[in-house]
């Protein structure tokens, strides 16, 4: 048993939670954390699942669930400080792919490569592109993936035909796309050309989603160079990234500035929008149609498709997406570690993974959950979004992302106000350059 630290106390009593240290205590009882807050009830409804399922099958083995009710902002810093402490620390919990690589340097995660290598579902039957989400720095695999997503263009088959646009709309090229915007715009003024996440409250939306889906479709063809260990800059796509949202915004094809500027568009005018039919093309992730649905829109089918987003200039592979997701890990200071990975595989199970995809509108890691029919009937567009998987991208693996990805983030909000893309590119190569060391980066 553990000594329970002042600082424990102290964190346990601020946060209001009971200490996961009672589990600890208890060697045939697990702790699991999980977010339970707006559209993540769905975790909830897993986790109460597999907790009877678990106890079922290994009598005499118990498992204390520990869900954090707060906004996914505040579920991340909750959830951190609990890890500061092996007293508060849950065995199981529910993590960000985001978040895996800080929460490895910190120490907080337990690799799982010994005991996945035991698993037989890890090797016949996840989709190879999804275990990069719980892979960090090292190469280890610290978070086995619940769910996945891609990325691509939406658009608006109603209002494609009004403005004399196809219906089954492909885009070879970013020229091809900016040319459909300015046609919505020239015969819908009232509508919006491409909707892009590009403002401040956005966050990483604006790096992963805009930003990276486009510099991954260039020449350059990605932020970090994982052969020769090098950051990519200075960096002719990301400059050229930059001049397409220079493109797009000044020639007024995206939400207007003040949209851009409104830290809730996102959240109460992006979708109503688009609902509307004011919204001709829109890049955005495959979970954007399980929000639809949960707000009500449930006929979106009605309007809406999905088409790749295509490469630069159409060169080879053709298309871009990235992924991103939720894993389930286990900390580095469970003194259970393998009836947390036992845990983990009951949820992971092939069953649950069918029931939890189907609920959420998120897509499956695992092969055949993707190709169950429950998956691929829920939603008339499965197919098309997990046929992307086999080809994505996911975000560097490592610690100095998340400052890499502050600094797109800034250089697009100087884009949006008119800077010129090349004195914006140059400013993030020099810092990024100083963030990760000019030795680790290459030109490109």
């Amino acid at each position: 048993m553990r000594r329970r630290t002042a600082l424990a106390a102290i964190l346990t009593a601020a946060l209001g939670l009971s200490a996961c240290g009672g589990s600890a205590e208890d060697p045939n009882t697990i702790s699991v954390a999980y977010h339970r807050y707006g559209n993540t009830l769905q975790v909830d409804a897993l986790m109460q699942r597999v907790k009877q399922q678990y106890e079922q099958a290994n009598p005499g083995k118990f498992v204390k669930l520990d869900p954090v009710v707060a906004p996914e902002s505040e579920y991340l810093s909750k959830l951190q400080l609990r890890m500061r402490s092996e007293s508060t620390a849950p065995d199981v919990l529910y993590e960000d792919s985001f978040n895996v690589n800080s929460d490895v340097e910190a120490g907080y995660l337990l690799a799982l490569d010994d005991r996945l290598a035991r698993w037989p579902d890890w090797n016949s039957s996840y989709i190879g592109t999804t275990k990069q989400a719980g892979k960090a720095a090292d190469g280890r695999i610290y978070g086995v993936p619940l769910d996945t997503d891609t990325r691509g263009l939406w658009y608006d088959r109603r209002l494609f035909a009004e403005v004399g646009l196809p219906e089954e709309w492909k885009p070879r090229t970013w020229d091809d796309i900016l040319a459909a915007a300015r046609q919505i715009k020239q015969k819908r003024p009232d509508a919006i050309g491409i909707d892009m996440p590009l403002g401040k409250a956005e966050g990483e939306s604006v790096s992963m989603q805009t930003v990276e889906m486009l510099l991954y479709g260039t020449e350059t063809g990605t932020l970090y160079d994982e052969q020769q260990r090098k950051w990519v800059v200075p960096s002719k796509g990301f400059t050229d990234a930059m001049g397409f949202i220079s493109t797009a915004v000044g020639e007024n094809l995206t939400q207007s500035k003040p949209q851009i500027a409104d830290a809730q568009y996102d959240k109460n005018q992006r979708d109503q929008l688009a609902r509307e039919g004011k919204v001709g093309i829109r890049l955005d992730g495959s979970f954007a149609s399980g929000n639809w649905q949960d707000s009500g829109w449930t006929d979106w089918t009605k309007t809406m498709s999905a088409t790749p987003m295509p490469t630069q200039f159409g060169q080879a592979p053709g298309t871009v997406t990235l992924s991103g997701g939720w894993t389930l890990a286990v900390s580095a200071a469970s003194d259970k570690p393998d009836d947390s990975f036992a845990f983990i595989t009951q949820a992971l199970s092939a069953d649950n993974v069918v029931q939890y995809s189907a609920a959420t509108g998120n897509l499956p890691a695992r092969a055949d959950a993707a190709a169950d029919p429950r998956v691929t009937e829920a939603n008339p567009l499965n197919r098309f979004w997990i046929g992307l998987l086999a080809n994505t991208h996911y975000r560097p693996a490592l610690p100095e992302y998340p400052k890499v990805s502050e600094e797109i983030q800034k250089s697009v909000l100087d884009v949006v106000a008119g800077r010129p893309p090349a004195e914006v590119s140059d400013q993030w190569s020099q810092q990024v350059s100083r963030i990760v060391e000019p030795a680790n980066t290459r030109a490109g």
